[in-house]
């Protein structure tokens, strides 16, 4: 998987701001936060998406939620699919802390939906 940019990393080939590890799971900042403190919860294990391996996204999501728990609020996201917006093939959770009135848009939201 020497083309996955997230096992390059886990492996120790590529570069990351590491705020995380745990034995199987590590956590990084991604190159471009959508809000402070935004991490990405990946598995070492390579998995293409939270569909595959039920397990892994499982073990996954627990360590996400352990940062998560730490936050007085915080979006958990991860996509399965292009169409679904996922740009890299190796699951992968983003934990992106929210504040009051941050004005991020999720897809779904109002702010979306406005003409402007």
């Amino acid at each position: 998987m020497t083309a996955c940019v997230f096992c390059r990393i886990v492996a120790g080939r590529a570069l990351a701001d590491v705020v995380r590890e745990w034995d199987d799971v590590i956590a990084i900042r991604p190159l471009h936060p959508v809000t402070p403190g935004h991490v990405l919860v990946i598995p070492h294990t390579h998995v293409p998406d939270v569909g595959r391996d039920p397990g892994v996204s499982a073990r996954t999501m627990a360590c996400a939620a352990e940062l998560a728990a730490e936050l007085p609020a915080a979006n958990v996201i991860t996509s399965k699919g292009t169409a679904a917006t996922q740009t890299v093939a190796h699951l992968h959770l983003h934990l992106v802390p929210r504040t009051a009135g941050d004005d991020l848009p999720l897809p779904w939201t109002p702010q979306q939906h406005t003409a402007g």
